[in-house]
């Protein structure tokens, strides 16, 4: 897992390296990263099931494959057209490794508590996808032809996570005993909504990826080509770090606060996404770099709590037959708002500036934090009791 999400987050301190060397606009760095999470997107509707009727190796398997293929094709990217391909095939690649590895977590658990493999996998996730921009940004920053090099430890940390799952000695009933005839119909997306008394809760529910993948996506793409102006640092290495904080502060946030009510839990993120985009636009006029400090960290304490309440809401509102589809909506609504706000950033940049880019993305932010932190807390579907 950590492997494949490493290989998504890689290029996010590349991107000002590409837009200089290939001449692209803020709207074609934009792209390139929805394009990344419309693969990804494809990968969690069309395969999101078929661990459960394959096994979760054969999938993690096909997932390290694609995640290899794309990481090769990025490497060799010469235009924006074979590195959009490349993205893509790693988003679809994501898909595959963390639903099916998630699977394989659940299986091997020994104690069998979900919160806890609920738990685990949130810092895997968040841990690899840190790891991604570090490693990237340290050699984006030093290394010779930092556009080829940079990919390579992936190849290789992906190609020895290949050799040992074909060596894997899996425990007894961690695979299934009979694998079903597939069809096209396995395929088809599955989308859930849940009862009309807890639509509403929902709708706040959904709210937390939204803006948590759309904060974090700020920093993912966009980043590389603002930074210059909050920071007197400069360079991959700075962006990589910035990314790569946030989330490993958030996976330690979704650890610290584990025990944290889900009503608290939520406002907290609400909030923090909210103050840390103020930070953000007071930021451009001062360059200060205690602001940017506080305006990363309020991100990873958003993102963290957000996505710690979120998938804790997710598992309460479900029943037994509709888990898993309101989870992938779920997981839907949050890629939704991690790929509009990018594009739309990216064409305001285009058109008018980035100062009016991050302006616009903080306002609408904000304007969407602060009442949906209110609502969420009062909701009394968020309660203990209530719950």
């Amino acid at each position: 897992m950590i492997v494949g999400v490493m290989s998504i987050a890689l290029i996010s301190p590349l991107y000002a390296l590409y837009k200089e060397a290939w001449q692209l606009q803020a709207s074609d760095i934009s792209f390139v990263y929805v394009i990344y999470m419309v693969g990804a997107l494809c990968g969690l509707l069309f395969f999101g099931s078929l661990p459960d009727r394959v096994g979760f190796r054969p999938m993690m398997q096909c997932g390290v494959v694609l995640a290899l293929l794309g990481t090769i094709i990025s490497m060799i990217a010469w235009d924006m057209t074979t590195l959009s391909i490349g993205r893509f095939v790693v988003g679809l690649a994501s898909s595959m490794l963390t639903t099916s590895a998630t699977l394989g977590l659940a299986k091997v658990s020994p104690s069998g508590n979900m919160q806890r493999v609920a738990m685990m996998t949130g810092f895997l996730m968040a841990f690899g996808f840190g790891l991604g921009p570090l490693v990237g940004g340290i050699i984006g920053q030093w290394a010779p032809a930092p556009l080829v090099v940079t990919y390579i430890p992936t190849l290789v940390l992906g190609t020895l996570g290949l050799m040992a799952l074909m060596r894997l000695k899996l425990p007894k009933g961690a695979m299934p005993t009979e694998i079903a005839r597939l069809n096209w119909r396995d395929a088809l997306p599955r989308l859930t909504w849940p009862q009309a008394n807890a639509s509403w809760a929902f709708v706040l529910t959904c709210c937390l990826p939204f803006l948590a993948f759309g904060g974090f996506g700020l920093y993912a793409s966009m980043a590389p080509l603002f930074l210059d102006q909050l920071v007197p640092w400069h360079g991959p290495v700075v962006s990589g770090t910035a990314i790569a904080l946030i989330l490993f502060a958030s996976a330690a946030v979704q650890v610290l606060a584990g025990r944290m009510p889900t009503h608290w839990c939520g406002t907290t993120g609400f909030i923090s996404l909210a103050l840390s985009n103020v930070f953000l636009v007071a930021n451009l006029s001062s360059s200060s770099a205690i602001l940017f400090g506080m305006g990363v960290l309020l991100t990873a304490i958003g993102h963290g709590a957000c996505m710690l309440a979120g998938m804790s809401m997710v598992n309460r509102l479900a029943t037994a037959g509709t888990r898993s589809g309101l989870l992938a909506t779920y997981l839907v609504i949050g890629y939704i708002g991690s790929m509009m706000p990018m594009m739309g950033m990216g064409w305001i940049a285009d058109h008018w500036s980035m100062d009016v880019a991050i302006r616009a993305f903080a306002a609408m932010v904000i304007s969407v934090g602060v009442p949906a932190a209110i609502l969420f807390y009062r909701h009394p579907r968020m309660r203990p009791l209530a719950a």
